[in-house]
């Protein structure tokens, strides 16, 4: 049965029940970060306390931003959660997430992304799966090894090139959908020692400037069974990619694994021989709006993509979604305004987060009992919320 909780943001007096209490749960080693005991500008802590005031839950509202087609939109990404064992079951986790999205409406979040432990709890609160991310295995050794291409520079990156790294990750992301920003206090908090990510980072520069950087672990030993780590190979030409994956291809003798998450259709992928891939792990990530009239306000939309279409969509978490909007997108913009009465097309939460991320098709949403609509009435109407493509992440969290 239900237990009485209440929720509120951590103090710095609970981060180390807190702490505890996420160790327990994710198996975490006992060796604490300094961070996990310090207030930490760009994310929320929210705790859930039973009566006699003891901590049985935790989540964490990280201050993301995704990128939209072009645009920035506000998130509350969600990390952490965690309920003691002797709570779970009990409407615990309910209750902070609840908590949660009003603390992230009213500072101005426009959407939700997280990584489920298991789905089913998170479908419950409004989120659903939307995409995964992949990490696969390739053969070192079954990558083409392209002549060095004249005009281009290879050279191992320092401190000093992180801020090239970054803006060109932005490049590469920006018009894409889903992806982190990763701008922001929290991004700054953990950059802020100037370290290199991983092991190493080999840099391709044209003419000075940077075109393509992969950042990798080298992990140990140069047997049969070495891997090398491929934390991240972006590159904004297609030269630049072939140098990449030319430059990946020479640890075969040593790594005889390579290891990466691949982006979809990016200038790296298409010269990786991913028909050899072997996939070593999967996250499922889910989507949800927090504010329904800022997630379409706030992102770009195709300049192609036009059209009106009404609907009544219901939430039962974020009661300020519930009602009958009125989309209208047109000219790269797109807004949400409210109507009266009730629509002919009646949309499920999880449905707009599908189609919001573009990972269903209005029909789709339909048959799976998350879009309703009356007699003769087309649902595909609704495929205008999804206009721009398929959304994806590279970061977990």
């Amino acid at each position: 049965m239900p237990v009485a909780v209440h929720v509120r943001e951590l103090t710095a007096d609970d981060l180390d029940a807190a702490w505890e209490l996420g160790r327990f749960a994710f198996g975490s080693d006992a060796q604490r970060p300094a961070h996990a005991l310090t207030a930490v500008p760009g994310l929320t802590r929210y705790g859930a306390f039973d009566d006699a005031g003891r901590l049985v839950g935790k989540a964490v509202d990280l201050h993301h931003d995704q990128w939209w087609t072009g645009r920035a939109v506000p998130a509350a990404d969600v990390g952490g959660v965690a309920v003691a064992p002797e709570a779970r079951g009990r409407g615990v986790a309910r209750a902070m997430l609840t908590a949660l999205l009003r603390g992230a409406h009213e500072r101005g979040a426009a959407v939700s992304a997280l990584y489920p432990t298991v789905a089913a709890p998170y479908r419950a609160w409004g989120w659903e799966a939307a995409g995964v991310l992949r990490t696969v295995d390739l053969p070192t050794a079954l990558l083409p090894r392209y002549r060095p291409t004249p005009h281009l520079t290879v050279r191992a990156g320092t401190p000093a090139d992180l801020p090239a790294v970054a803006a060109l990750y932005e490049r590469v992301s920006r018009h894409r959908n889903g992806m982190l920003t990763r701008r922001g206090e929290l991004f700054d908090f953990f950059a802020a020692d100037g370290a290199l990510p991983g092991d190493g980072v080999t840099l391709v520069e044209a003419a000075g400037d940077l075109v393509g950087y992969a950042t990798w672990q080298r992990g140990r030993g140069y047997g049969a069974d070495s891997v090398l780590t491929v934390d991240e190979a972006l590159a904004t030409t297609a030269d630049a990619a072939r140098e990449l994956v030319g430059v990946l291809g020479s640890w075969a003798s040593v790594a005889p694994t390579l290891r990466l998450c691949p982006l979809d259709g990016d200038a790296v992928s298409t010269h990786l021989p991913l028909e050899s891939a072997r996939e070593h792990e999967r996250k499922l990530w889910m989507h949800r709006p927090v504010d329904v009239a800022r997630a379409v306000s706030a992102r770009g939309w195709p300049a192609h993509a036009s059209g009106t279409v009404d609907f009544t969509l219901a939430d039962p978490l974020a009661e300020w979604n519930t009602g009958t909007w009125r989309l209208t997108v047109a000219d790269g913009a797109a807004e949400l305004s409210r109507i009266s009465g009730e629509a002919d097309l009646r949309l499920d939460v999880r449905g707009f987060a599908l189609l919001y991320a573009g990972a269903a098709r209005a029909r789709s949403v339909a048959q799976a009992g998350l879009l309703h609509q009356s007699a003769g009435v087309d649902p595909g109407a609704l495929d205008l919320l999804g206009a721009g493509g398929p959304a994806q992440l590279l970061d977990y969290f």
